[in-house]
């Protein structure tokens, strides 16, 4: 089993050359449209939501696509029934965003039994890399790691107390993200106090950071949440528990969403680490190269970048999500 990890390759953008529509070889509609299927996982963050939009903006009839979009609710057996639709529909390429890294060998080798390629974007997979196309997306484990240098650059070398609100479990994005941030911490005076899941949602980050709060109260000094969206739901808590964000508890974030930059301006965030989600123009790129026959390699890496409350202040007028 072959698993595609942020760090495998030191691929960026650069790498993804624009190439022309290619013809369509079924799944019904106009005939000189490219039939793409798209299983995202839901809409649990505003990240999510600025996925997807990108996602269909860019495979839009006028460039030359006809989109079948489905969202999971994440929910795994719905995404894979999603898959398993697009393939009986006979498209001609299918998109996943994969809720988790398990569980997917059998409907990709449907999917490859049939002919219909599959190009995987944001999240990864435990299967062969032979089942699918390509992959594009962010460094998770990167992400985690640069959360946790600041971390540690910052609060490492005095005993310190730290919660974690982690992402869905089984997740890449969660799994990788905890690496990365575990590896950069180690050996520092961090004390990881708690870590659950949140799923990746502004009300699940609310529910946990409530319950670290009664458990812990002012022992927490510092939060680390794998997306903004969880971050800015334990807002809330700690709010409510009478303790002010960023003073009281720091705040270290992954996104870099608007209202994660928003909260990071005010003060109320100390540090987001970027993820980037506009990977539409990339995924329609290499949607048009494999099914033109043309080489592609197995991953896209798109860079991250970081930012401090100064940061999001300077960028916040011209962020484009």
């Amino acid at each position: 089993m072959k698993r595609v990890l942020g760090g495998i390759a030191a691929l960026g953008i650069a790498a993804l050359a624009l190439t022309g529509c290619a013809a369509n070889t079924g799944g019904g509609g106009d005939d000189d449209l490219i039939t793409v299927g798209f299983a995202q996982t839901g809409s649990e963050s505003g990240w999510r939501s600025a996925n997807t939009e990108s996602l269909k903006a860019a495979l839009s009839e006028e460039n030359g696509f006809e989109l079948i979009f489905n969202a999971a609710d994440n929910k795994q057996e719905a995404q894979i029934a999603a898959v398993r639709s697009f393939i009986n529909q006979g498209v001609d390429a299918i998109v996943i965003a994969p809720i988790t890294v398990d569980g997917w060998d059998d409907v990709l080798k449907e999917a490859k039994d049939a002919g219909i390629p599959v190009i995987l974007e944001d999240r990864t997979v435990s299967a062969s890399d032979d089942l699918y196309a390509t992959w594009v997306g962010l460094d998770f484990k990167q992400e985690g790691k640069t959360a946790g240098e600041w971390v540690a650059d910052n609060f490492g070398a005095e005993p310190t107390n730290l919660v974690i609100l982690e992402g869905t479990t089984g997740s890449s994005a969660a799994l990788d993200r905890a690496t990365g941030f575990a590896e950069a911490i180690d050996g520092t005076s961090i004390n990881v106090l708690d870590s659950q899941t949140g799923d990746f949602t502004r009300d699940g980050g609310k529910k946990v950071m409530e319950g670290f709060l009664q458990k812990y109260g002012s022992e927490i000094q510092v939060l680390f949440a794998h997306n903004d969206d969880m971050g800015l739901g334990a807002l809330d808590a700690i709010k409510a528990a009478g303790l002010t964000p960023g003073e009281d508890i720091k705040i270290v974030t992954i996104d870099a969403v608007k209202d994660g930059m928003q909260a990071l301006a005010d003060g109320e965030f100390n540090y987001i680490v970027e993820c980037n989600p506009l990977l539409g123009d990339q995924v329609a790129d290499l949607v048009k190269k494999v099914l033109a026959g043309e080489s592609v390699d197995k991953a896209y890496i798109v860079p991250d970048g970081a930012f401090t409350q100064e940061d999001a202040i300077e960028l916040l007028p011209t962020r484009p999500y």
